[in-house]
């Protein structure tokens, strides 16, 4: 507590008028300042919070039982860094029945909680991985047999079923990881390395941070102390609420650095409710592939800036096809959210209940048009094997032709042969590219096709310099290619005009 004497002391040598005045606006600042500085330091401590929720984390043994070839060896601690040393002592001394058959038990741990005083139990696919036999750990130390409900290897979520012994479980809630901000208090509570029950806390680092670890990546980053055991355990806000589900750390040393990765409740809570419901996930499917749009592709395309995700495909039975959605579409809102880039489209699909009939707003030709697309299932979509045939009935004879860096030809029989070109590619192939021009950036390379320039198909060499002249009266700096590779996969390209 801050005193006006301890001001007014500060300000005895002023002048009588502004003694008053400067010993209010002192004692002000060391209030702000005394209130800023406990702040800075956080809450008061996490007591309260773990008392409420660490009776709904559980650890996680998930044990595999497979039929090996080799002599037994001596019973050891299972993940003990003697146990390959060992076998290969073993497999090198031989003889004693090296080829009979033996079962060998290997044995994984991790976190996981209850949501649901029933008997739910959500962790990590890779926790329980292909397990024979599940065992959830209470924390007062109760063991429960558990069954699989289903298993999300797409977003890393298993979900299980126990039977409490007596009286109900403690259970916790998901919270909205929508509403997180970055340096918000978090605390992560799990099994680090067999040390269960362990609290950590920290702050939100980061959102919507993509690792690379799969279709939907937007993970939380914090730096709550996450370590091998902690998968599958809850991070919870300061409400007690579970945000996020530890997934992953970036480490050097396999020990936590302070970077620790969290599915968002926001994006784990609906795939958790299908698998308790069905035992599988039932995500949306537009039947689109798409990509980035960079600043050289919005400037070619008239979008002002770079948003969106282009299309670069649309599947003949998806979707978006009989809504009237097309290759070189820009999607820029889905089921009126912001489509920010090509990663916000996956998730916000995937979220969205299969059967919707869902307003898609499209950019193209220079304004923005809406189409009503009715989902279907993306786990549907994946088994559908798209047929491709066709033949090869117009080949024109070969023109080499230079534009943007590029040797281009019409595609002929002995090129098609040269670089493995599918019949069904139609275009203008690229055979050689200038190591030092922008195209070469754009990593296009020799036997790549160019189907499309500025959304306009191309048949020969000649075709491709019209466009381009067109495009420079009219003032573009870049053209927009659609590419294939001679598999037959297309992108976007937009290649700056030297």
């Amino acid at each position: 507590m801050v005193s006006l004497s301890m001001a007014f002391e500060a300000t005895r040598s002023m002048a009588p008028p502004r003694r008053l005045a400067g010993a209010l606006a002192l004692a002000a600042g060391l209030v702000l300042g005394a209130v800023g500085t406990a702040h800075a330091r956080g809450p008061e401590g996490f007591t309260d919070l773990a008392d409420q929720v660490t009776n709904a984390v559980v650890n996680i043994s998930a044990s595999t039982t497979v039929e090996t070839k080799g002599r037994t060896l001596p019973q050891l601690p299972p993940g003990t860094p003697f146990e390959d040393l060992f076998e290969e002592f073993f497999n090198r001394r031989g003889g004693g029945g090296g080829d009979a058959p033996r079962q060998r038990k290997s044995n994984s741990l991790g976190s996981g909680f209850i949501i649901d005083s029933a008997g739910i139990v959500v962790t990590n696919n890779h926790v329980i991985g292909e397990a024979n036999e599940i065992t959830v750990i209470l924390n007062d130390g109760t063991k429960l047999k558990a069954e699989i409900l289903g298993k999300d290897s797409k977003l890393d979520l298993a979900v299980l079923k126990v039977k409490p012994e007596g009286k109900p479980l403690t259970a916790v809630k998901f919270g909205d990881s929508e509403k997180l901000r970055i340096g918000e208090w978090v605390v992560a509570i799990g099994n680090p390395f067999g040390l269960g029950g362990s609290v950590s806390a920290g702050i939100v680092s980061a959102i919507n941070r993509n690792i690379d670890q799969g279709p939907y990546d937007s993970y939380i980053q914090t730096d709550a102390a996450i370590n091998k055991g902690n998968s599958g355990g809850p991070l919870f806000n300061m409400a007690g609420e579970v945000v996020g589900i530890n997934t992953a750390i970036l480490s050097p040393t396999g020990g936590s650095v302070g970077i620790g990765f969290s599915v968002p409740s926001a994006l784990a809570g609906p795939a958790i409710e299908q698998l308790q419901k069905f035992g599988e996930t039932r995500r949306g499917w537009l039947g689109v592939r798409i990509q980035s749009v960079d600043d050289a592709t919005a400037e070619a395309l008239n979008l002002g800036r770079a948003r969106g995700a282009l299309v670069a495909g649309v599947d003949d039975k998806g979707p978006a096809k009989p809504a009237d959605i097309k290759q070189g579409d820009v999607i820029v809102r889905f089921d009126g959210r912001e489509v920010k880039d090509s990663r916000d489209l996956p998730r916000l699909v995937a979220t969205t209940p299969v059967g919707k009939e869902t307003q898609v707003v499209i950019f193209r030709g220079g304004k923005e048009e809406t189409r009503t697309v009715k989902l279907g299932r993306l786990e549907d979509g994946e088994k559908q094997m798209a047929a491709r045939g066709g033949s090869d009935t117009d080949v024109d004879k070969p023109a080499i032709k230079k534009a943007l860096g590029l040797d281009l030809s019409s595609i002929s029989d002995d090129l098609r042969q040269r670089f493995s070109i599918k019949p069904t590619v139609k275009g203008v192939v690229i055979t050689r590219v200038d190591p030092n021009s922008n195209a070469a950036d754009k990593r296009l390379q020799a036997g790549d096709v160019i189907v499309e320039v500025a959304q306009e198909p191309v048949q020969q060499p000649a075709d491709v310099s019209k466009r381009l002249d067109a495009l420079k009266k009219d003032g573009k700096k870049s053209a927009l290619l659609l590419v294939s590779n001679p598999a037959g996969e297309v992108r976007f390209v937009a290649v700056a005009m030297e």
